[in-house]
């Protein structure tokens, strides 16, 4: 009996002992799954997923911790932590993840690190080591990050880098959003892409869209050339720009600056607004508008709003202003010595094997043209010019002038050297006028003008016409006005001396009447179609800027 009762009582003492190693450890072997309720709230809730092993340890009254160990597994609402390890406090609600840590969020954001402290009741993660954060379109690693998984928002403050296809971002510190992808760059940024190399203090890029948002000065260096700037946007992915806050681009011809920069690397065009300025150094020009367009694949450029262009050549410089500006390239054919312009099926201008040295640059002028140079100013409805003979054609109501002479016609070529005048030809009611030091007028009209310049004055010109007409106030040796010589005649010769007409040759079929100067008919003063456009002339370079 005594036996049977001992051995009852070891019976009943061994099913305690069971009872309660079934209730500590629910799982010695397989896997456990417990759920601890941290508050009423469904969200604040752990679950114990998986584990190979399950220990619970009491510190103290106030303190039990549970170890998983072995592919553990925890879940808080859709959030999962594994980890070859696990320590979860039941009370705080505070896990710690060792070795090989994961973190899912729903299926949007994987975090994976080698150390993980997870605060339940605010659901932030601090991980550190190899920690890696990708949202399926970037990767984000550093070695200490802070991850607010109920926010979405995580932080780095001691260096990291974030991967997106072939971009790679690097700084000091940095905070990501999972919702809208972004994330904040700060201290030593540094964006490497396949196309662009760029650096700057801060920095905000959206993974999903591939697009980087320049919120302090920023330096870009591409194939292209390079830009600075202070802000703006840039789609790595599409190669679209916009640039704002007086944005500078360079490469080794032009350099290009505006309150307003937008680029398509697809299409070469650069569009520039509010105070645009381009500047040529190859043909030594300069573009001011409020909208300049490049377009770098042509290498032309189309300015407007009141643009003024500017020639300089050894301390001297030629300012045109226009309603429009044009500039492109043609192409100088050596064997048929003549220029010519070439498209290919993409309507693209090709070399057709000539080197950069063949080609010549044109520019165009439309409505209100006016040029200003110190020797000489012009104005007129439309311009040509080119690099391959420094010649500006002008059209429609072209005047020139020249110190105290103005000489109009249909068309004016003027030809220049040095930006300085050399020779001018007028075709069609061609007149050249010269005003005294007394107000009075010299006048010769004609069918064509040829006048030459000689260190940029008028030295001499001969007039041709059916006749050829002057209107000439012949002066005595103390300079005192004889009276008013009108005459005709197939050609006039006018010779200037110190700025100012000196005297007049007619030559064939010469006629002509001397007026005395009292004696001078009111309607014979003034050879038809006189016009004295004092008016039109530029006074100086500042008015064509107006």
């Amino acid at each position: 009996m005594r036996s049977n009762s001992h051995t009852l009582r070891r019976m009943r003492h061994c099913r305690k002992l069971l009872i309660l190693l079934l209730m500590s450890f629910p799982a010695i072997f397989g896997y456990a799954q417990q759920v601890v309720s941290l508050t009423a709230d469904s969200t604040k809730i752990i679950q114990i997923v998986q584990a190979r092993s399950l220990r619970q340890k009491t510190i103290d009254s106030a303190t039990v911790l549970q170890t998983l160990a072995g592919n553990a597994i925890v879940r808080q609402g859709n959030t999962i932590l594994h980890g070859d390890s696990i320590v979860l406090n039941q009370l705080t609600g505070i896990a710690e993840v060792f070795g090989n840590v994961h973190i899912n969020d729903a299926d949007t954001v994987h975090t994976y690190a080698q150390y993980l402290k997870y605060i339940g009741a605010e659901q932030v993660a601090y991980l550190k080591k190899s920690v890696r954060l990708t949202d399926g379109k970037a990767t984000l690693t550093t070695e200490d990050l802070t991850y607010n998984i109920q926010t979405g928002i995580a932080n780095y403050q001691e260096g990291g880098k974030v991967v997106n296809g072939k971009t790679v971002l690097t700084s000091r510190s940095a905070t990501y959003y999972s919702d809208s992808r972004d994330v904040f760059f700060k201290e030593n940024v540094h964006l490497v892409d396949p196309k662009y190399d760029m650096r700057a203090d801060s920095l905000r890029y959206n993974t999903y869209v591939k697009e980087a948002y320049f919120i302090s000065p920023t330096h870009i260096v591409s194939d292209d050339g390079v830009l600075d700037t202070r802000s703006g946007t840039y789609n790595l992915e599409t190669g679209e720009a916009v640039f704002l806050d007086k944005t500078v681009f360079r490469d080794s011809t032009r350099m290009m600056t505006g309150g307003k920069m937008a680029v398509d690397d697809k299409t070469g065009i650069i569009q520039i607004e509010d105070n645009g300025k381009l500047v040529d150094s190859v043909n030594k020009v300069i573009v001011l508008g409020n909208q300049i367009l490049l377009d770098k694949k042509k290498n032309s450029f189309l300015a407007s709003r009141k643009p003024v262009m500017i020639i300089y050549r050894d301390n001297d410089s030629t300012y045109i202003s226009a309603d429009t500006l044009f500039s492109g390239m043609r192409l100088y054919d050596s064997s048929l010595n003549k220029t010519v312009l070439v498209n290919d099926t993409l309507k693209e201008t090709k070399a057709m094997g000539t080197s950069a040295k063949d080609s010549i640059r044109y520019f165009l002028a439309f409505h209100h043209v006016r040029i200003f140079n110190d020797s000489l100013q012009a104005a007129c409805d439309s311009l040509y010019y080119s690099t391959e003979d420094s010649v500006f054609r002008m059209y429609r109501e072209p005047i020139f002038w020249s110190n105290k002479s103005q000489v109009t016609g249909d068309t004016i070529y003027m030809f220049t050297e040095k930006q300085q005048p050399k020779l001018l030809e007028v075709f069609y009611n061609g007149m050249v006028i010269n005003q005294t030091n007394q107000g009075l007028f010299n006048q010769i009209g004609g069918r064509t003008i040829h006048a030459y310049f000689k260190e940029g004055q008028m030295d001499y010109t001969r007039v041709k016409g059916s006749p050829a007409e002057s209107i000439f106030y012949p002066q005595d040796d103390d300079s005192a006005y004889v009276g008013m010589n009108r005459s005709k005649g197939d050609v006039i010769d006018i010779f200037f001396v110190n700025k100012e007409l000196n005297r007049i040759k007619l030559l064939n079929n010469v006629e002509g009447t001397l007026f005395p100067m009292r004696s001078i008919p009111a309607d014979q003063k003034y050879l038809k179609n006189f016009q004295w456009q004092e008016k039109r002339r530029p006074k100086h370079k500042l008015e064509l800027f107006e």
